[in-house]
This record gives structure tokens, sequence and C-alpha cells, in this order.
């Protein structure tokens, strides 16, 4: 735990108290050392003024509040996680279409709102000031998500019609839906496929006909959902086949070497300051967009099949500028 969040604790703790709070009491509810706890207390009267005082009778601290004068810190407020999860939550809700859970998610909406108003901030003010924004999020139709999702539940296979953007098909397809997944603003069905006998992964906002159909869907043992979507790059998943090394300058070190693109990837810093950058991966295709966004600033240094990917996509990309 932070020492800002501690001493927002022991706030809380002191607020809600009619009776002195003890050292060791302090230090149980905020999980650390005497020294800690004394270092806390002090910072609370040095920068926030706070009047806190000890009462040697009764053996512990308390807030020597008069004239029924109440004491606040500043700005109490989420950390990065919290108030993402709350912004994010209320921007789905806010987007939601009126239907059957209507009348069950308004109360969520208006608790969201104050919480979002804790502190003395105004909630409409904060939604003003901190904004989470969409990235290349693409249209999913509310139709055929809720038979997917409601199949997904029931444990019942799928007829599908599925337009490829790769190879600009439309296939029939058999499946026993797994996961739905929430990847970079867009909705993914991971399921295994009939006709292929093998797991694959679908985006639903390719879906051109959905039926649910009278069969039981094959289940697949999470350990087999995880090993394959999971330990691959990005929604292409797959057992991992090839590991990419990719070294990038000292400047653009600045920024990847606090960036995480995969749950075991491994990093380095090089002499000189460049960063090396080691991802497993299965399918190259998102990976090799994810390398030329860095452009000239990133190289591939192995495999050299990956690294042949990306050079065609830059001298194709080049060609398209002429001399």
């Amino acid at each position: 735990m932070d020492r800002l969040r501690r001493i927002y604790q022991l706030h809380s703790l002191l607020a809600s108290r009619r009776v002195p709070l003890p050292l060791i009491t302090i230090q149980e509810k905020l999980e650390c050392s005497r020294a800690t706890a004394n270092r806390i207390i002090q910072e609370m009267r040095l920068f926030f003024n706070a009047p806190l005082e000890y009462n040697r009778n009764l053996n512990g601290y308390f807030y020597d509040l008069k004239d029924g004068k109440v004491f606040e810190l500043p700005g109490v407020w989420f950390n990065a996680s919290e108030l993402h999860a709350l912004l994010t939550i209320q921007q789905l809700l806010e987007q939601a279409q009126p239907g059957l859970l209507e009348g069950h998610l308004k109360p969520i909406k208006e608790r969201i709102e104050k919480l979002l108003a804790a502190g003395q901030h105004d909630s409409s003010e904060v939604t003003r000031r901190v904004r989470i924004l969409r990235m290349a999020g693409r249209n999913t139709s509310h139709e055929y998500f809720q038979v997917v999702a409601g199949a997904l539940l029931q444990r019942q296979r799928l007829n599908i019609r599925y337009h490829s953007r790769s190879d600009d098909e439309e296939t029939q397809r058999e499946i026993s839906p797994q996961r739905l997944v929430h990847y970079r603003d867009n909705w993914y069905l991971d399921a295994w496929c009939h006709q292929r006998n093998a797991l694959r992964s679908f985006a639903v906002d390719r879906l051109r006909g959905v039926k649910v159909l009278a069969k039981h869907a094959k289940d697949i043992a999470e350990k087999e959902l995880d090993a394959h979507f999971a330990s691959g790059y990005g929604i292409f998943g797959g057992k991992p086949k090839n590991t990419a090394r990719l070294r990038f300058t000292p400047q653009r070190a600045r920024w990847v070497a606090e960036e995480q693109w995969h749950p075991q990837q491994q990093g380095q810093t090089l002499e000189g300051g460049s960063y090396e950058l080691r991802i497993p991966y299965s399918d190259p295709r998102e990976l090799v967009m994810d390398i030329l966004k860095h452009g000239a600033e990133v190289e591939v240094v192995e495999p050299e099949a990956l690294r042949k990917l990306v050079r065609e996509q830059l001298r194709g990309a080049l060609e398209k500028y002429g001399k």
C-alpha cells in the first residue's frame, strides 16, 4: 500500500471513531510497522494540517475538532485502476440501449454517479475532465451478440455465416462457443470449429448470420483454452511456435520498456540504451501490425521469417510513395 493511500485510510478510521485509536490498531489496519505509522501521523500533521492529537490517558490518537468543525483531506479520490474501472462502467452503461435489464441497470448508474462524486467532486465535472477513449472499436450487431452470448452460457452449438476480412470470403461453420473476449475495444468469440476440428477465434462484428442449434456444445477444458488463446501473441492465439526478438532504439526504449505486449515477454536494456524485447507468438499478423507502428525505431532481429514479413510490408509502403 502506498503512503498516500495509507494517509487517506487513517483519515477514514479517525473520522469514523468516537474514541482515540491506539497505535497498535493503526499498524494493523494500515498493515505497516510502528515506525511507518508514526511517520504517517507526522505527515498528516505537517502537510495536511490535520488536528491529530494523542490522548495519553486513553492511549490513542484522535481528531481534536472544536465548535462542531469537520476536517477533510483535500481531494479524497481514486487510484488509476479504480478511476478507469468506474468511468469504463459508466461509459458502457450510457451506451447501453434500452432492454430487459434497463430497470436493473438504473440503480447501478446512480451508484456509479455517487461514487464519482466522492470527495466533493461533482460527477458531471469528473466525466467532463476525465475521458476514456475507444481506439478502433467496431460496431457489433446487438442481435447477433445476444444470440451468441445466450448460446455460450446455455452451452448450445451455433451455425454461423462468417465473413473473413483477411481473405474476403464468407464461410458457413458449425461451432461450439467457449468464451467471449473483449480485446482492443472489440468482441471476439473463441470457439471449437467442427469443420476445422480445432479452436478458432471469430470477430463478432464479422458475423453475417447466426442460428442456435439443438445440439449441446463441445466443452473444452480451461487449461486447453488458456494454452491455445492466452499463450500466443494477441487475438491470433495458439501455442507459440516462435519467439520474436525486437530491438528498439534508445529513444523508443523509454516507452517500450514500460509496456506489456505479452504476459510472458522478456526484456532487457542493452549497452548504449537500446532495448531488446522477446515475445512468444504463433500467428505473426497482429505482431507485424504492432511492429510497423514503431517504424524506423525498431528492428526485427529474429526469426528471419518474421523479419522478412516486416521487410516486405515496409518495402510495399515505400513503393507507394515513389522515389
